[in-house]
């Protein structure tokens, strides 16, 4: 115990003289927590509105084209930046980048309002959309559909009308637009209760949280491979210490750093990101907090076992680097750390499910977004462990195989 003690002291103050490392495993989390929550805030919240400018050109100018104009300005997300006559006007402006769209409502539009397609076996001029080829083909789709919604509102308050007037019932010929009510409301499914969906600090505060604890691998690996090359392991190994109790010696301390980086990055999420507009993190409470840092503690041990392991198959510290931060990328990337899980198409999903990040991530939201008990938590945290296991026993054969 007490060479593992003094194992423990040479470790603390090997890392606190690294600061180049410990800036990597603080600095740069936070960094990308308050910026990814801010640039992810609006994908996170329906309905929010969306900063991309889109303009009239109403060739009809009836009633009903401006109906449906003053409808779209008023249920859209988009933003409406300007009203304009002709088309070619309209052209040139999204080639200068004054807006993105434009909807143009063809001659004839409120005449053929309840025809839409040549229903009636003449044709009908459809709705053109003007876009900017740069844009974002899911906010064209946003827009189409944002536009498809206004129109059948408009068509059914025209249909409405003139089934009044078919049966004799009292209209008014100016009525004011209704608000169609939001038949369907969104909520998560928990295990205790439902709430609103996930928000953006939701997503990015574990997921960078586990990133950075991955990126332990820099400062570890250059701790080992130093000693490595100016013969520490050796002395030691000649003093009848197994290496064994070596890496158990750099364990604590770098799970130490990774219980503080958690405390760090909670804080940034609960205290740090309303400060810049956004939505504050809520942690569980009682159990739930307790399950939440089981989690915390089974992604650390994966992430130090994964760079103690990083630091046994490379020789120097530029390979260490090269290795370790480009496996972490690589997990990140699949794993839904960089882009969130649900935004991916299926066989990237399916990949996500062989990387440790993401089965840390998995975690953390089982425990935050649906309240999940220990039971819940506990296939992703036998993953974790495995692959602990899996790595330290492969650092520790290596050196092994080294050594003979």
């Amino acid at each position: 115990m007490n060479r593992l003690i003094a194992l423990w002291r040479k470790e603390t103050l090997a890392l606190l003289r690294d600061r180049h490392g410990l800036a990597a495993l603080f600095v740069m989390p936070v960094i990308f927590i308050l910026v990814m929550t801010m640039a992810l805030h609006d994908a996170f919240m329906p309905g929010a509105a969306i900063d991309v400018g889109y303009a009239i050109v109403d060739l009809d100018d009836t009633a009903h084209s401006q109906s449906l104009a003053r409808r779209l300005n008023k249920t859209g997300s988009f933003r409406l930046a300007d009203t304009v006559a002709q088309a070619d006007t309209a052209r040139q402006a999204i080639r200068d980048g004054r807006y993105a769209l434009a909807l143009v409502l063809p001659q004839g539009f409120g005449e053929r309002l309840l025809a839409p397609a040549g229903a009636d076996g003449q044709p009908t001029e459809p709705l053109t959309l003007m876009v900017d080829p740069t844009l974002n083909p899911a906010l064209q789709l946003a827009f189409r559909n944002q536009t498809s919604a206004a129109l059948g509102t408009l068509r059914a308050d025209e249909l409405t009308r003139k089934a009044g007037q078919l049966f004799g019932l009292p209209t008014t010929a100016n009525a004011p637009e209704r608000d169609w009510p939001d038949e369907i409301v969104s909520v998560a499914v928990q295990n205790d209760r439902s709430i609103r969906p996930p928000s953006s600090v939701q997503q990015n505060v574990p997921a960078w949280l586990v990133f950075a604890m991955f990126f332990v691998v820099i400062p570890i690996s250059s701790i080992l491979i130093t000693e490595r090359q100016q013969g520490t392991l050796q002395r030691l190994a000649s003093m009848g210490l197994p290496f064994r109790l070596v890496l158990l010696g750099k364990l604590l301390p770098f799970f130490v750093v990774n219980q503080i980086q958690a405390g760090l990055m909670v804080g940034v999420g609960m205290f740090g990101v309303p400060l810049f507009g956004g939505e504050a993190l809520v942690m569980p409470q009682g159990v739930g907090l307790l399950n939440w840092w089981l989690v915390a503690a089974a992604v650390s041990l994966a992430a130090v076992a994964c760079a103690l392991f990083v630091a046994s198959v490379t020789r120097t510290t530029q390979q260490a680097t090269i290795v370790g931060g480009v496996g972490n990328i690589l997990m990140g990337a699949i794993g839904g750390i960089m882009v969130p899980k649900f935004m991916m198409p299926a066989a990237m999903q399916t990949l996500a499910e062989f990387s440790p990040m993401a089965w840390g991530l998995q975690g953390f939201h089982t425990v935050m977004l649906r309240h999940g008990d220990f039971a819940a938590i506990l296939p992703d945290l036998l993953k974790l462990l495995a692959c602990a296991a899996a790595a330290l026993a492969a650092a520790i054969w290596l050196n092994h195989r080294h050594t003979a």
